[in-house]
């Protein structure tokens, strides 16, 4: 595709957006694009024009984009699921140590003494109050086990903790990725009873959110400690509030500012910084273009939320269709029988399906006709037809 149009609705890495080709032009308006990336703007806010047909999220999670409508237009949605995982798992590895040692209440105390000339004497005095336990030992549950929940709890195996996992669709990719260390739990419910610390990562779904609430805190140990770096709906935290207030949560840390947590007893909130390193916002960039190029480029869908995968490598014949459309019975019949007609040789197809939707990609022996390209697109389950070449 010549000139093909894209607009960054946030600031990508320009490492990523520098293995964009002449092919590509940056236009400033969504309305105007043939494709977009993003990390958080919120897209379900904005105006789409007819012209796009691809979006890519330099991060993995996409609540941010309303994908289920976009497939609907056959505008297909990627991710970079992966892409940021250490620098959450830092994070969270950070938050386990700050809420079991209080060390942001010590460095505090320190700003506020720092006129004492005897500090370091009235900091051996006032140190126990800040002292905390260590995490070695300790019960770390970990809800998900994505590219960001392995990591986690392979490090706290690493760090001497007792770790427990679960997440009911682990793959086996995972699986093998998991430290035998890690015991695999059953059901949600073992977390909740059994773990000192709780971390969350799962993806913002209509039976995630609010998952951790009063009924979920009221299975968990006294003093338990809960952390969030995943999404901040996930948590109930007016339930949560009550909680720390009647003893049962020792510390509560979210990577989520907003009214109902920051600056409230026992809540550790940090200002969004789980993503937020050099290394991870490249690896995104870098990730998302990548996928992007090969969508423009090949027609191929690698890491999408709202089409399946499909490949057919690079796009070297001498034509290539990318077609988008309903998930119904006889649509390969129907595009083979409109090409046969119009004698357009097919050299290979390949047809994959995600629930109501499905994907076909075409390599044809002589380029398509537009004509042929507007009856393949006449039918009123198919929502887009692209010419990759």
């Amino acid at each position: 595709m010549t000139n093909c149009k894209y607009t960054c609705l946030n600031p990508i890495a320009s490492v990523g957006l520098g293995s964009l080709t002449e092919s590509y032009v940056r236009c400033e308006k969504l309305e105007d694009a043939d494709i977009a990336f993003v990390r958080s703007a919120k897209m379900e806010e904005m105006s789409t024009g007819p012209g796009l047909f691809a979006v890519a999220r330099a991060g993995a999670g996409v609540n941010n984009i309303p994908h289920a409508e976009y497939a609907k237009k056959g505008i297909v949605v990627f991710n970079t699921p992966g892409a940021n995982a250490n620098g959450v798992k830092e994070l969270v590895i950070a938050a386990m140590l700050l809420a079991s040692r209080d060390i942001v209440g010590g460095i505090e105390w320190v700003k506020a003494n720092a006129g004492d000339a005897a500090i370091a004497k009235s900091a051996e005095k006032a140190k126990k109050a800040f002292a905390g336990t260590e995490i070695l030992g300790r019960r770390l549950g970990v809800i998900g086990l994505g590219a960001i929940g392995q990591k986690i709890a392979n490090a706290a195996v690493e760090l001497g903790m007792e770790v427990y996992g679960y997440d009911p669709y682990l793959s086996i990719d995972a699986a093998w990725n998991l430290s035998r260390g890690v015991k695999h739990c059953k059901n949600v419910e073992t977390i909740y009873k059994e773990c000192d610390i709780i971390t969350i990562h799962v993806p913002a779904l209509d039976s995630t959110k609010g998952m951790i609430n009063a009924d979920a805190i009221s299975m968990m140990k006294p003093g338990v400690v809960v952390i969030n770096c995943a999404r901040d709906v996930l948590v109930d935290e007016k339930d949560m509030l009550a909680a720390i207030e009647a003893g049962k949560v020792r510390k509560y840390v979210s990577d989520f500012p907003n009214p109902t947590t920051a600056g409230k007893k026992g809540v550790i909130v940090i200002p969004h910084l789980g993503a937020s390193t050099e290394e991870a916002e490249d690896n995104c960039a870098i990730m998302a273009v990548k996928e992007m190029r090969d969508f423009v480029e090949n027609g191929n869908i690698v890491n999408s939320v709202n089409y399946p995968a499909c490949s057919l490598g690079p796009a070297n014949k001498a034509g290539r269709l990318a077609i988008c459309h309903k998930n119904v019975a006889n649509m390969i019949g129907q595009f083979t029988s409109i090409l046969g007609q119009a004698g357009v040789n097919i050299d290979s197809i390949a047809n994959k399906s995600r629930g109501d939707f499905a994907y076909t990609l075409i390599d044809t022996d002589s380029p398509v006709p537009a004509d042929v390209v507007k009856a393949l697109g006449a039918s009123e389950a198919v929502l887009r037809v692209r010419v990759v070449k």
